[in-house]
């Protein structure tokens, strides 16, 4: 993606509060996404990212501040966000009543796409994401990956040049999850869409954004490209260790552990404190161990 690419989103001063709630729901973000840019946006449950992207496609009005897509108001443009945007939210209950075809016909055809064509689009998506056989299966009786398949052929109808999906991997067994993002980076890469990324899960965000956003009580706390904000993690090294409850007593102090599960270690340690490691611990007693330098999800959990 180029540098002078321009902008398909521009998010000035928004602003967004429900009634008497304390806090915010969003307090001065400003950031812009070019077009063709593949761009994630993380933040925990009650950072403010659902009512973010429901100002930026037009379903919140936002108390102030602007959203422009392609250079138009969506506010003011209403009818043109729809056409230009394709939006996966983590449920779909519109479509619960609907076989597979239905959904993804009609949904095509509603973007306004012909009879015709919507057909071909609605065949072709339907064999891309390997939904074929469940053509006449009501959307209710899917299980929870195949209507979250069904809900991306529902997005991609209609060709929209910005995607915004949310946890579109979410159900999803690993080699379904593999062609999802190869089919996304073939979107971003081949035909240019803007995708607009919004999970929780950093390291898999890592392998395909190229900048993201990080929101902490309705505040972008962050913004720029994984190696730039990891940039401020440089001088630690992440450890990832298979021990015992007893052994993690036994870690030295310079060990920052971040989190730990049925015996998984995930821990910052300072490059200055490496030498020492080595000798202080003996870490052929460990079962497993890995050493890299820190990755976004280090980044996501240091902000947010």
């Amino acid at each position: 993606m180029p540098d002078n690419a321009p902008f398909a989103y521009e998010v000035e001063d928004l602003n967004k509060q429900y009634g008497d709630d304390s806090k915010p729901a969003n307090a001065n973000v400003s950031f812009r996404i070019r077009q063709g840019e593949f761009f994630g946006l993380l933040g925990s449950n009650g950072a403010g990212k659902t009512t973010l992207i429901k100002q930026m496609i037009g379903l919140v009005r936002p108390d102030s501040g602007t959203v422009r897509l392609l250079g138009r108001d969506v506010f003011t443009h209403p009818r043109f966000t729809t056409a230009n945007v394709g939006y996966m939210p983590q449920t779909a209950f519109a479509l619960n009543s609907l076989t597979v075809r239905e959904a993804v016909y009609f949904s095509a055809h509603l973007r306004g796409v012909a009879a015709k064509a919507a057909k071909r689009e609605r065949d072709d998506l339907l064999e891309q994401l390997g939904l074929t056989h469940l053509t006449n299966k009501v959307a209710r009786q899917l299980s929870g990956g195949e209507r979250r398949l069904l809900q991306i052929a529902v997005t991609l109808t209609g060709s929209p040049p910005v995607l915004i999906l949310d946890e579109p991997t979410n159900e999803l067994d690993p080699s379904r999850r593999r062609q999802v993002w190869q089919l996304f980076k073939d979107l971003n890469q081949r035909d240019g869409r803007t995708i607009i990324l919004i999970t929780h899960n950093a390291i898999e965000a890592e392998q395909v954004i190229e900048r993201v956003g990080i929101l902490k009580n309705g505040r972008l706390v962050a913004l720029g490209a994984p190696a730039e904000l990891k940039s401020s993690l440089r001088s630690q090294v992440r450890l990832s260790i298979t021990l015992e409850d007893t052994q993690l007593h036994r870690l030295p102090d310079y060990v920052h552990v971040q989190s730990q599960h049925r015996g998984k270690v995930v821990a910052l340690v300072d490059s200055a404190d490496l030498p020492h490691l080595t000798k202080d611990v003996d870490l052929t007693q460990f079962p497993e161990f890995t050493m890299h330098t820190a990755t976004l999800e280090d980044v996501y959990v240091s902000y947010a």
